[in-house]
């Protein structure tokens, strides 16, 4: 291997030093892009539907070319794919931030669940639950979407599972699918109702299950998952 020449080094260093910022700006652009891309395609998705929205929409909202966007995402399904991951991700960290703010014994952090759902319904952008639009636009024979919504569901169920076991419930798993179904229910009735209240009445649902899944054994057998996945 023949080393470089030792007169050569410090324009070497000059020409690579000069490369570097042009490089990390670019990166920084592509990162700036991809944000705002995704800012743009959450919004209108929610808003208006997946099948409902373009390509051209969303780059006009986002401000890039579609270069921009094929670039980075290769293409719009892709791009509906990290729209879902990231809301998933923001969305869990929020509703689990906000069911185990303020500390308290499991019982007390399950039933923070619909009043931060109320609130949530409250806000200006709220369009229901992506997960459960993406699936219904779509055939019900398509499994990539049915897919990241299970994956995205299994995480809440689990959080819920355990403060139900923690709470002494005898079947967990089984207060832990009643709870996602109200939760499910919920987000529906508000999306169509345009009703912030509705997550009250899934709340004193809710409470009602607290003392009989302490009592006595469910009769429903098998675990939140499994139950989740032959719906």
């Amino acid at each position: 291997m023949i080393s470089p020449r030792s007169d050569l080094l410090p324009h070497m260093a000059k020409s690579l030093a000069k490369k570097k910022p042009a490089a990390a700006f670019a990166a920084g652009d592509d990162e700036s892009a991809r944000g705002r891309l995704l800012n743009a395609a959450t919004h209108l998705f929610c808003k208006n539907g997946i099948n409902a929205t373009g390509i051209d929409a969303i780059i006009d909202e986002a401000g890039t070319a579609k270069t921009t966007l094929y670039k980075l995402f290769g293409s719009k399904t892709n791009l509906v794919h990290a729209v879902l991951e990231s809301e998933g991700r923001q969305w869990r960290e929020w509703f689990i931030g906000a069911i185990e703010g303020g500390g308290g014994d499991p019982q007390t952090k399950l039933s923070r669940i619909f009043p931060a759902l109320k609130s949530w319904f409250a806000e200006e952008r709220f369009y229901g639950c992506p997960f459960i639009n993406a699936v219904a636009e779509h055939d019900k024979d398509a499994k990539q979407f049915r897919n990241i919504a299970l994956k995205h569901k299994k995480v809440v169920l689990a959080h819920i599972e355990k403060l139900a076991a923690e709470m002494g419930a005898t079947e967990p798993a089984v207060l832990a699918h009643q709870l996602a179904l109200l939760i499910d229910g919920a987000i529906v009735a508000a999306m169509v109702s345009g009703d912030p209240a509705v997550a009250d009445t899934a709340g004193l649902a809710a409470s009602n299950l607290f003392a009989p899944a302490k009592l006595k054994k469910a009769k429903r057998a098998g675990s939140a998952t499994e139950q989740l996945l032959a719906v």
